[in-house]
């Protein structure tokens, strides 16, 4: 590791996914088809909400909200590690890697509260259905989403302030593909405890009480379901909950791994991939999970792509 004068220091290095030229191609090829795929997605259920009154519902309405959050989640990180991967210039500048981090934990910690919220959405709406447009009403949602919006930006502005105020005097050479916390810890000449012990409780207060929550909610969920007499209902439901558990497990349990496993077990190549996982894999499944599979959302995108192919 290279010592270098603290003061000087304007830029860091991410040494990415890998340097073997033909890995670093398919790397290139699946997040360039990952991304497209998470913005068309994405985009296109944020549209169909928009033009179809009858899907301008709560349950929508918070779809709408994570199908924005992972637009701008992927496009933080995405970008730039094809930008890595074909470029022999893994710079980046000392105010584009805090707005990355920033913007990063900014969208996952909102990211982590929506989800959340949409599956307390659906408790009330399958255990209280009699009871759902009282508890889930206008101003409810906006709410909701507004304590979604503010934990994760909230939260991002102390953790990035706190961890640009060390000196990074170790090296400029970040062994990850992007800015993100704990491999930032590593660079310090500093003890970054104080860094840790603060990521530690925001991780427990919002992943932890977020999944919880989730866990919770789908618990009760399935022990309504249990009580259908409909086999073929029931079938459905289980499916519907299934591939919803599925999508919120991949994006909790790598969070939960990177951010509250202790220090000593930190490996950066496993790091590397869990990260992938909740920056590119999940925001591009949860518009095919919870959106695509439903018939009101597919008939309205259809139509719509039917009348604009018959001008």
């Amino acid at each position: 590791m290279e010592n270098f004068n603290q003061t000087s220091q304007k830029e860091f290095i991410l040494l990415g996914l890998s340097d073997v030229p033909y890995i670093q191609y398919i790397c290139f090829a699946l997040f360039l088809i990952m991304y497209l795929i998470t913005l068309s997605g994405n985009v296109l259920l944020i549209v169909g909400v928009w033009i179809n009154e009858r899907l301008q519902t709560p349950m929508y309405f918070f779809l709408s909200n994570l199908s924005i959050i992972d637009i701008c989640f992927s496009s933080t990180i995405v970008p730039r590690i094809l930008m890595n991967t074909v470029s022999t210039d893994r710079s980046i500048s000392l105010v584009g890697c805090a707005l990355q981090m920033y913007f990063h934990m900014a969208l996952g910690a909102a990211e982590c509260v929506i989800l959340a919220v949409m599956a307390y959405d659906r408790f009330v709406a399958i255990c209280r259905p009699l009871h759902y447009l009282t508890i889930i009403n206008k101003k409810m949602c906006i709410g909701l989403a507004s304590i979604a919006w503010s934990a994760g930006f909230g939260g991002a502005s102390i953790h990035v302030t706190l961890t640009f105020q060390l000196p990074f005097c170790k090296s400029h050479h970040v062994n990850h593909f992007f800015c993100e916390m704990p491999p930032f810890f590593k660079l310090s000449c500093k003890d970054t405890q104080l860094n840790e012990i603060v990521m530690y409780m925001a991780a427990q207060i919002i992943i932890l009480f977020a999944f919880f929550l989730t866990f919770i909610s789908y618990v009760c969920i399935i022990s309504t379901i249990l009580k259908i007499i409909s086999t073929q209902g029931r079938d459905k439901a289980f499916s519907t909950c299934a591939s919803h558990l599925l999508v919120v497990s991949m994006y909790f349990g790598p969070s939960i791994f990177m951010y509250l496993k202790p220090r000593s077990a930190q490996s950066p190549e496993i790091d590397k991939v869990m990260s992938l996982v909740y920056t590119a894999v999940t925001p591009m499944l949860n518009p095919i999970i919870y959106s695509m599979r439903n018939k009101d959302v597919t008939d309205t995108i259809k139509s719509k792509l039917c009348m604009i192919s018959n001008y």
